[in-house]
């Protein structure tokens, strides 16, 4: 069965460009930003891992940690790196997994037959420090994700988690935020001191409370 919203991810234990991880135990308290590709040495992926790497500050200021996957080898990803590195102008600095029997792509059912045969697709998975899976995004493999998008979910993820709003269509860290509908508006006007503007009974907006 598909992973849903708010289960608690697989744990699995693999090798890694660089070593051996027991994924859960890896993690941590941190966030995680599992994301997979079709294979190495393709064209599109390493743009992907060159542009997350020199996005890494963004996600380590954010407690996130990056995990990578592809279906090939150690020694192939440490040879893929090295191509990665040198295109892209970066530094890959995080581990990318050896998913070479499909134990992991199986688990997070990142393989989908009708579009790559037996490949992984480019999927990406957000899961908190609890382990509980918050976002999935699934690409066909001729697209390139946005990880800027990725971040801002992450950003939308974090500040929902600790206040009681929710993000709007296109919002950006520092815009205002949708009060949630489980509060009132006089409660809110409360909690929310910056102020809150009634559009309608059930779409109050409220500047980001943490800034």
């Amino acid at each position: 069965m598909a992973l849903q919203l708010g289960d608690t991810v697989p744990d699995f234990t693999q090798e890694t460009s660089e070593g051996t991880i027991s994924f859960h135990e890896w993690a941590g308290d941190s966030w995680v930003v599992l994301f997979s590709h079709p294979a190495d040495y393709t064209p599109v992926c390493t743009t992907e891992l060159g542009t997350v790497a020199s996005l890494k500050p963004e996600f380590d200021k954010r407690n996130v940690k990056i995990l990578a996957l592809s279906v090939d080898s150690v020694d192939s990803h440490k040879g893929w790196i090295n191509d990665i590195n040198e295109t892209q102008n970066t530094n890959v600095n995080y581990p990318i997994i050896a998913d070479p029997d499909r134990k992991v792509a199986d688990l997070y059912g990142m393989i989908h037959p009708n579009s790559l045969n037996n490949l992984t697709v480019r999927s990406v998975f957000i899961i908190d420090p609890n382990k509980k899976l918050r976002l999935t995004l699934t690409y066909p493999a001729s697209t390139g994700r946005n990880f800027d998008e990725i971040l801002r979910v992450i950003d939308s993820l974090q500040l929902t988690d600790y206040h009681q709003v929710a993000t709007p269509a296109n919002w950006k860290d520092g815009d205002d935020c949708v009060v949630v509908p489980s509060i009132s508006t006089e409660e809110a006007k409360q909690k929310f001191p910056k102020g809150v503007t009634e559009v309608k009974p059930y779409l109050r907006m409220t500047p980001q409370p943490n800034k």
